[in-house]
């Protein structure tokens, strides 16, 4: 793999690029990869890092869409269980199966939103009864039932219910189980789809922190954001997966667009013991009172709560407002009153913008989740045509970038050479998959590498089979656990800076760990953290406090950390 320096003098020598990608959300990343699979040439840039926006505010859910059935998006539904599945089969060490329970309060309610929907005649939801939900789950189970990687659903009585959860609201008439999927760690996915495509080919470059800054009829004008060093590329194709930023881009290549009409969602992490004891290892999936779907959801040993759906114009400016965490704490308690979930609990928020089509629908919940390509043709003004990759959603990533490739390739004049359908993910590559399969891989990797079992197993936990790597990387070296943070070790987080294109601090405790989504971020790690990055990094002694100092800027302001958890963070 090229090193960023090596990638951007490829460019300015020879600047011709069949297929250029901006934006490195997970449809770029998963478009970048299908590419370079069938051998083409591309260049995939991000301003920010990889999976920086709305793919690393995603609920952490891969699933069906069970709530989409009532709109009549029938085909989304399919299409989102059939790549949810591949998912779990390509990525199971990133990816798992995750019990959920819908509760229910009335029986009947619901049963004319689709109908509603499909003559256009509906401004917003009814609740979501009994009978309609027993439809929707057997529609769920009926499109998989010949690929089954879940157990079916099952409907509770009431009193069933209140024992699955004993502190469900009084009022339920009874509930509904079934199986979706959990990433904990969704960015890592999308950091090692780009690692592998990088892997696959040598035509194949990424570069994150690399910003449009402009164009003429035949380039595209970049930036490096963080040499300030520019470029131009000349390509034949531009694929537009800017997400939200979208119209940005479009704008900056001097063609003005009006195709997202994006709505931010916000999250808040939360450590309650009580909570996350009562909903016990599964996601609570229910309806607010002001009609919308919302979770609690395990998150180590922490618990997710969310989701909002405001219409956000500047992606940007979005972070998650206190009126949202007073909206989900409110919820908290009608669903499961007598829980007590309070501001001192929260240990993280997090909010992206979902890169939506423009709609001018009353109720935001209703617009679709589908996704499309939208081609700006070439022209006298571009001699490129733009692919545009509108909507969409995190589980269906693999198949829009599919067809994004396939109309890619048909443009190039080229075939397609290989699939994703059954290509696994990084950590996912030669995955034992039974439980004596798992012990021996663990047996054999320690005995290799001479790092403890202990240690092995920690670390097929966190990357699946690339923890072999790790562990030899670890091996090689002198090692010790971090300061502030001994379930880490300072060998592990320089594997992490030196080999999965980590650029800034934040990049590594927000995107290829989950170190400060779970709270476990302090003063004393925070520099340990830096202080190894330095070493491998070559960050003189002024770059560490600005790492740090952005990073507790980051955390602070756009994800509620408490500024006393990470006071001192600056070394001495």
């Amino acid at each position: 793999m090229k090193t960023r320096q090596q990638i951007i003098d490829h460019y300015r020598a020879h600047a011709d690029v069949s297929v250029l990608i901006i934006g490195a959300g997970i449809n770029g990343i998963g478009t970048f990869r299908d590419l370079a699979l069938q051998g083409v040439d591309v260049l995939l840039v991000d301003k920010a890092d990889y999976c920086s926006g709305a793919s690393a505010a995603s609920s952490r859910q891969a699933h069906g869409g069970l709530r989409y059935l009532e709109h009549g998006d029938f085909r989304l539904v399919r299409e989102s269980l059939a790549e949810r599945n591949c998912l779990l089969r390509n990525a199971p060490h990133a990816v798992e199966l995750l019990p959920t329970t819908i509760p229910l309060y009335s029986w009947f309610s619901g049963m004319l939103n689709a109908p509603l929907k499909f003559i256009g005649l509906l401004k917003k939801p009814s609740e979501r009864g009994y009978l309609v939900v027993k439809l929707g789950m057997m529609l769920y189970d009926w499109f998989t039932r010949h690929d089954r990687m879940t157990p079916t659903h099952k409907m509770l009585s009431r009193a069933q219910a209140i024992i699955k959860h004993p502190k469900l609201n009084r009022n339920v008439i009874g509930a509904a189980t079934y199986y979706d999927c959990q990433m904990p760690q969704a960015e890592r996915i999308g950091v090692e789809l780009a690692l592998d495509a990088q892997t696959d080919s040598e035509a194949a470059h990424a570069l994150n922190y690399c910003g449009v800054v402009g164009g003429t009829k035949d380039t595209v004008e970049l930036r490096d954001e963080t040499s300030g060093q520019r470029f131009s590329v000349r390509p034949k194709l531009v694929i537009n997966a800017g997400g939200a930023w979208i119209d940005f881009v479009n704008r900056a290549l001097n063609k003005p667009t009006q195709y997202i009409g994006g709505t931010k969602g916000s999250h808040i992490v939360v450590d309650n013991p009580e909570l996350a004891r009562v909903i016990d290892g599964s996601t609570i999936y229910f309806e607010t009172l002001d009609g919308r779907m919302a979770i609690f959801m395990p998150f180590g040993d922490k618990v997710i709560i969310g989701a909002t759906d405001i219409r956000c114009e500047e992606p940007d400016q979005a972070i998650c407002s206190d009126e949202e965490i007073d909206y989900f704490l409110r919820f908290a308690d009608q669903t499961l009153p007598g829980i007590k979930v309070d501001r001192s609990q929260i240990v993280f928020h997090f909010c992206g913008v979902r890169p939506l089509p423009s709609s001018d629908v009353e109720f935001v919940g209703l617009v679709t989740r589908d996704h499309r390509i939208c081609e700006i043709p070439a022209d006298s003004s571009i001699h490129f045509p733009v692919y545009s990759l509108v909507g969409g959603k995190w589980t269906t990533y693999r198949a829009l970038s599919a067809q994004t490739t396939d109309k890619a390739l048909a443009f190039l004049g080229k075939s397609r050479r290989a699939s994703t359908e059954h290509l696994p993910i990084g950590g996912g590559q030669q995955y034992p998959r039974d439980a004596a399969g798992r012990q021996q891989w663990l047996n054999d990797t320690a005995a290799a590498t001479g790092v403890s079992l202990e240690h092995i197993t920690t670390l097929f936990g966190r990357y699946g089979t690339r923890a072999a790597a790790v562990a030899r990387y670890i091996a090689a070296g002198a090692d010790a656990p971090l300061d502030g943070l001994p379930s880490f070790t300072r060998r592990e987080i320089q594997f992490l800076a030196t080999h999965e294109q980590v650029i800034h601090l934040d990049d590594l405790l927000l995107r290829r760990s989950w170190i400060a989504m779970l709270g476990l971020l302090n003063s004393a790690a925070l520099a340990s953290i830096a202080q190894a990055c330095a070493a491998v990094l070559n960050w003189s002694p002024s770059q560490v406090q600005d790492e740090i100092t952005r990073t507790v800027t980051i955390l602070t302001t756009r994800n509620g950390v408490p500024a006393a958890r990470l006071a001192g963070g600056e070394p001495g």
